[in-house]
C-alpha cells in the first residue's frame, strides 16, 4: 500500500484484485504490432491509454488472456507475437504472448466493419448526429462477421485458462468486452460458453455516449445490438444518463421489463444489471509528469489550452468562433491571450475528416489574419501528436482548459488537464454539459459550445477570476479526481461484478423480482379499459406449456389450466388457442369446452359449437406428404432425431441430437423438404414442412376474430396475442397497432414485432391472472358477447371461402380501419 499526497488530501492505495481470473475483449490490443523495417521482425509499441494501464495489471495479476486485433493485418495468421522488451517498463510489459489471444480478418472485410460500420455508423449516431450517419447493410453484415469472430476467440481463450486454471480457484473467469466495437460478440460468447459448459461472467462497457430513445430507434439494426449487450451479466456506461438511455431503449425497443430505480432490465428470464462506471486518469502518474516535464510556454501571455482529436464530435469549429468572439467584445485580450490548439489527425483517408481539417486551416488562417499585431498572433495551431511528457507541461502551464466537444462520452483531457495542476495558482476549467465529465465535475465553467456569444463570456470569465477562486475551484477538483481516478474504476467494476477480493460492499439489487400481475398494469389498464370485450389468442408449446423434450411431455399447468377455465367462463373474454399441433392433438392437452382452437398454425380450426373450418389444399400434395414423411425417416431420423406427423404438416425434431451433429441433419432435412415442393420453417429445435399455400397464423387470427366478432371486429373488441416462436410473429405482424402483443422469448437475439417480451409460461400466466383479475371487478352486462350473436357473421364467411376453387388459397380478408394506437406501447422496429 502506498499513499499520496496532494492538494492537502490523503488517498491510500491499494492494488485491486480479481477473485477469478479475467478476459479483456477489446477492438484493440493493449499493444500495436510493426515490423521493424531492418530486420523484418515484429515488435510491440506499447500504447498509453487509461484503460491499459488500469486494465493490464489486473489481467496480467490474474493469470488472464486478452483478445483483440493487434493493429496489423498478418500474411501468417500463426505468426508469432513477440514478448515485451525487456526494458519496457509500461502497464503491459508482464503480459505474455501467451495470454494474447490475437484477432485476424480479411483486410476489407475488417475494413468495411471498422470504418464503414463502427466509424461510419455508430460513431456519429451515439453522438446523436444522425445526419453524419451512414446504414449501409454490407457493413452491418461485415460488423456481425467480425464480432462473431471475437466470440470465437474469446470461447478458445476460456478454453484456454479451463486448461490452465488452478484447483482452489472456485470464482468463474470475468469475460469483459469493450466498447461500440464489439456490441454482438457477447450474445454469441453466452451461447457458445453455455454449449460447451464453460463458466464464466460476461460484462460490457461503453466508451462513448448512448444516445436517447428517439436517436437509438433510427438504427435499422437496433433491437439486435440491444439483445447483444444485453447477453451480459453487467452493463457499464460512463454516467447515469447513458444508463437510463439504454434501458429506455430496452424498454421500448424490446419490451423488456425494466427496473430504473434499481438500474435492472429483464431478458429471456435474465436479470441484467446496468451501472454507471465513471472512468477516471491515472492520477498519481500526471501529476508525476507535470513535477518532471520541463517548461515548453515561454511567454508572458494567458494561454487558452484545447487538446483534442481532430473529429466533428469535439467542436473544434465552434471553438474557433467562440474565441473569435471573445477578442471582439473583449479586446482587452488582445496581445495579453493567446489559443493554443492541438488537434490530433485522425481518419486522415476519410474525406469527412479531410474536409474539417480544411476548415480548420482556413478558420486558423482568417481569425489569425484579423487579429496579428506585429508582435503576437491570437492561435497556435498543432496538428499533429505530442508526447505524454510535452503535453503534461501544457496542462500544468496552461491558464484556461477549453474542453468544449459538441458530444462526448466521458473525455479525459479535462481530468488530465485537472491533475496536471500543480502550480500555484491553478488555472481555470471550462467544461461543454455535453461531455460526460460535466455530470461530475461541478466546480469548472460550464459552457454551451453551440452558444458562441455565452461561450466567449464564459471564456472571458475564467481570464479574469480572482485567484482565491480558482484555488477553491481546482482543489475541490483535484480532490475528487485523486479519489476517482483509473484504479477506482477497475475497483468499482469488480465491486458491480462481485469479483472484488477485498470485502465486498453492498452492491445494490441485482436481480429483478419475478413478474406479478402487477406488472401489467401499465401497458393492459388503459388499452383494454373497463367496457370493451377482449380476445385472447394464444398460442400452446412455449407459452403456456412450458417447452418438453417430446411434444407429448408438453402439459398445460393445472394453474394456467383452472385460470383459462374460469376466464372462459367471462362473458367479455374469447379465447383462441392457435397451435402449430393437430387441433385435435392441442383440444385435447388444453382439455377446455367453449373455446376456439386452431391447429397446424391455423390450417385447422374448430370453433366453440364444433363446426370446423379446414383450409382448401392442393390435391396433390396429399400424396407428396406420404413420400415426405418416408425420406425423412429414412434419412434423417437417426442420433434422437425424429418425424412428427401432424396431418397437413410435418415437423422434423432434433432436440434430442446430440449438438455436434444437430447442424448437419438440420441442413439434410430442408434440402428434402425443399424438394418435395413444402417450405422449410424453423421452429424450437425442429423443422416444420409446410404447404406452399398463402395462409398463416397472422390469417388465421384475423380469419377467427372475423368469425367471432364480424367485420368490425377491429372496432369492437381489444386484443391480446401471445407466442414464443417464428410462426406467431405472423399474427404480431398481421396485428400490429390493433393488439396488445407478447413475445415468449429467451436471452438469445431475436428480432420480434412484439410490443413486450416475457421471459416464460410463468408470466404468460400473471398475464392471464390479470385478465381474469381486471374482468371480475366489472359490472355484468345485459349485451354481453355470446358465441351465438356473430354465429350468423361466421356462417357467412365460411360459406364464401368454401366456394374457392380447390387448388387456390382463399382471398386474403380485407385489412380492418386501425384503431389508435396503444397508448401504453412501444414500437419495434
Amino acid at each position: 500500500m502506498s499513499e499520496t499526497r496532494t492538494s492537502n488530501c490523503v488517498v491510500s492505495r491499494t492494488a485491486c484484485n480479481s477473485k477469478g481470473s479475467m478476459i479483456v475483449v477489446s477492438n484493440r490490443l493493449p499493444f500495436v504490432l510493426k515490423r521493424n523495417e531492418k530486420t523484418g521482425e515484429l515488435e510491440r509499441k506499447a500504447s498509453a491509454g487509461g484503460l491499459v494501464t488500469a486494465v493490464a495489471p489486473v489481467v496480467i495479476r490474474g493469470k488472464g488472456i486478452w483478445v483483440g486485433w493487434p493493429g496489423i493485418h498478418l500474411d501468417d495468421p500463426n505468426e508469432k507475437i513477440p514478448e515485451s522488451d525487456p526494458n519496457d517498463k509500461t502497464p503491459t510489459a508482464g503480459l505474455l504472448s501467451s495470454k494474447i489471444v490475437a484477432i485476424h480478418a480479411e483486410p476489407k472485410l475488417f475494413d468495411s466493419y471498422y470504418n464503414g460500420c463502427c466509424n461510419g455508423t455508430f460513431w456519429p449516431l451515439f453522438h446523436s448526429m444522425p445526419d453524419r450517419t451512414t446504414f449501409i447493410a454490407d457493413h452491418w453484415r461485415a460488423y456481425i462477421k467480425i464480432n462473431e469472430e471475437f466470440a470465437e476467440k474469446t470461447v478458445y481463450a476460456l478454453k484456454l485458462l479451463k486448461q490452465s486454471e488452478e484447483k482452489n480457484c472456485t470464482s468463474p473467469p470475468i469475460v469483459w468486452v469493450h466498447d461500440y466495437h464489439l456490441m454482438l460478440a457477447a450474445n454469441w460468447i453466452r451461447q457458445r460458453a453455455e454449449e460447451d459448459e464453460l463458466k464464466c461472467k460476461l460484462a460490457f462497457f461503453l466508451h462513448i455516449p448512448f444516445p436517447p430513445w428517439d436517436i437509438f430507434r433510427l438504427l435499422p439494426w437496433s433491437d439486435e445490438v440491444l439483445q447483444g449487450i444485453l447477453g451480459c451479466d453487467m452493463v457499464g456506461f460512463h454516467i447515469t444518463d447513458y444508463c437510463l438511455n439504454f434501458i429506455d431503449c430496452c424498454q421500448r425497443n424490446l419490451g423488456c421489463r425494466v427496473d430504473r430505480k434499481n438500474l435492472l432490465v429483464e431478458l429471456g428470464g435474465r436479470t441484467i444489471c446496468v451501472r454507471p462506471l465513471p472512468i477516471g486518469v491515472p492520477f498519481d502518474r500526471f501529476v508525476q509528469l507535470a513535477h518532471n516535464a520541463k517548461t515548453v510556454l515561454s511567454t508572458s501571455q494567458k494561454v487558452i489550452l484545447g487538446v483534442d482529436r481532430l473529429d466533428y464530435t469535439k467542436g473544434l469549429v465552434h471553438r474557433l468562433k467562440a474565441f473569435e468572439r471573445l477578442l471582439e467584445k473583449h479586446p482587452e485580450h488582445i496581445e495579453k491571450v493567446v489559443l493554443l490548439q492541438i488537434a490530433v489527425p485522425s481518419r486522415t483517408d476519410v474525406k469527412e475528416y479531410q474536409d474539417l481539417k480544411e476548415e480548420m486551416d482556413q478558420l486558423v488562417g482568417r481569425i489569425n489574419g484579423r487579429f496579428t499585431t506585429p508582435n503576437w498572433s491570437p492561435i497556435r495551431y498543432i496538428y499533429g501528436c505530442v508526447g505524454q511528457e510535452e503535453l503534461a507541461a501544457f496542462y500544468r502551464d496552461a491558464a484556461v482548459a477549453l474542453v468544449t466537444p459538441l458530444r462526448d462520452g466521458m473525455n479525459l483531457v479535462a481530468k488530465e488537464f485537472v491533475a496536471c495542476q500543480i502550480n500555484n495558482p491553478p488555472g481555470v476549467l471550462i467544461l461543454s454539459p455535453f461531455a460526460g465529465a460535466g455530470e461530475m465535475m461541478h466546480e469548472a465553467l460550464i459552457c454551451n459550445p453551440y452558444e458562441l456569444d455565452d461561450a466567449a463570456e464564459v471564456m472571458h470569465r475564467a481570464l479574469i477570476m480572482p485567484e482565491d477562486e480558482r484555488t477553491v475551484r481546482m482543489n475541490h477538483l483535484r480532490r475528487r479526481e485523486q479519489v476517482n481516478d483509473v484504479d477506482n474504476w477497475m475497483k468499482n467494476f469488480l465491486k458491480a461484478m462481485d469479483s472484488l477480493e477485498e470485502e465486498a460492499d453492498d452492491i445494490g439489487a441485482t436481480s429483478m423480482q419475478p413478474v406479478t400481475i402487477d406488472d401489467f398494469d401499465e401497458y393492459l389498464s388503459q388499452y383494454i379499459g373497463y367496457t370493451q370485450k377482449l380476445a385472447l389468442l394464444l398460442d400452446y408449446d412455449g407459452t403456456l406449456a412450458p417447452i418438453a423434450p417430446h411434444p407429448d411431455l408438453a402439459t398445460l399447468p393445472l394453474e394456467t389450466k383452472h385460470t383459462l377455465q374460469r376466464l372462459s367462463n367471462m362473458s367479455d373474454v374469447y379465447i383462441a388457442i392457435i397451435s402449430g399441433r393437430n387441433v385435435n392433438n392441442v383440444k385435447e392437452m388444453v382439455g377446455i369446452e367453449g373455446i376456439t382452437y386452431a391447429g397446424n398454425h391455423g390450417l385447422e380450426i374448430l370453433h366453440p359449437d364444433g363446426s370446423k373450418f379446414v383450409h382448401p389444399m392442393p390435391m396433390e400434395l396429399q400424396d407428396k406428404v406420404v413420400e415426405l414423411l418416408k425420406a425423412l425417416q429414412e434419412q434423417v431420423c437417426k442420433d434422437g432425431a425424429w418425424v412428427e406427423n401432424k396431418g397437413a404438416l410435418l415437423t422434423f425434431h432434433f432436440r434430442e441430437t446430440p449438438l455436434g451433429k444437430r447442424a448437419a441433419l438440420a441442413e439434410q432435412a430442408r434440402r428434402l423438404i425443399t424438394a418435395a415442393g413444402f417450405t422449410p420453417a424453423p421452429a424450437h429445435c425442429a423443422i416444420e414442412a409446410r404447404p406452399p399455400v398463402q395462409w398463416n397464423k397472422g390469417r388465421a387470427s384475423i380469419y377467427i376474430l372475423r368469425t367471432a366478432f364480424g367485420l368490425d371486429w377491429s372496432e369492437r373488441i381489444r386484443i391480446i396475442y401471445a407466442g414464443d416462436d417464428v410462426t406467431d410473429e405472423d399474427a404480431m405482424l398481421a396485428l400490429k397497432g390493433m393488439a396488445a402483443t407478447f413475445r415468449i422469448a429467451s436471452s438469445h437475439i431475436t428480432k420480434t414485432s412484439a410490443e413486450r417480451r416475457l421471459s416464460s409460461p410463468d408470466s404468460v400466466l400473471a398475464m392471464l391472472k390479470w385478465v381474469e383479475r381486471h374482468f371480475s371487478r366489472r359490472k355484468p352486462r345485459a349485451n354481453s358477447l355470446t358465441y351465438k350473436s356473430a354465429r350468423k357473421a361466421r356462417d357467412t364467411l365460411q360459406m364464401q371461402m368454401s366456394y374457392q376453387p380447390p387448388a387456390k388459397t382463399s382471398p386474403k380478408p380485407s385489412p380492418p380501419r386501425s384503431p389508435n394506437k396503444l397508448s401504453s406501447g412501444s414500437e419495434s422496429s
